[in-house]
């Protein structure tokens, strides 16, 4: 990806933005498809593992300098015992390795970041307005 690009959606001035997906061209992370599970007489069941170059990020930053890609993970477990244990990962990507960005959440945002705004075409959730008539089948 063109870091004039990364510079427009992640600004110039090293600050921390929101979640977005950041796909590498690399194996990058292991996502686990389930849970894995002991069954019975001590036979493991391990769930299966998904490598891919797609990392979930919480929070993205592009340092200064533009040589790295700051991507902060979390992954939040529960203990036996109901305790919440919470872990980052820490990831520095090389912008040049970049081929893609998901934004689930902050999609105006990113739209403006670009200089665009959401299409009229699409339509925001709900129920049916009832202004335009629904198309008749022959």
């Amino acid at each position: 990806m063109d870091i004039a690009l990364l510079k427009k959606f992640f600004g110039t001035e090293q600050q921390w933005h929101g979640a977005c997906t950041v796909i590498l061209d690399a194996n990058a992370s292991v996502f686990v498809g389930g849970t894995d599970a002991i069954g019975t007489g001590g036979l493991k069941a391990y769930a299966p593992r998904i490598i891919s170059g797609r990392i979930i990020a919480e929070a993205v930053c592009l340092l200064r300098d533009n040589t790295a890609l700051v991507l902060l993970q979390q992954q939040r477990t529960k203990t036996a015992t109901g305790e919440e244990v919470v872990k980052h990962t820490l990831t520095l990507a090389d912008p040049g390795h970049v081929i893609a960005i998901e934004f689930a959440e902050a999609v105006p945002q990113a739209l403006q970041a670009i200089g665009l705004t959401i299409p009229p075409a699409i339509k925001p959730g709900g129920s049916h307005s009832g202004v335009h008539a629904k198309p008749r089948i022959s």
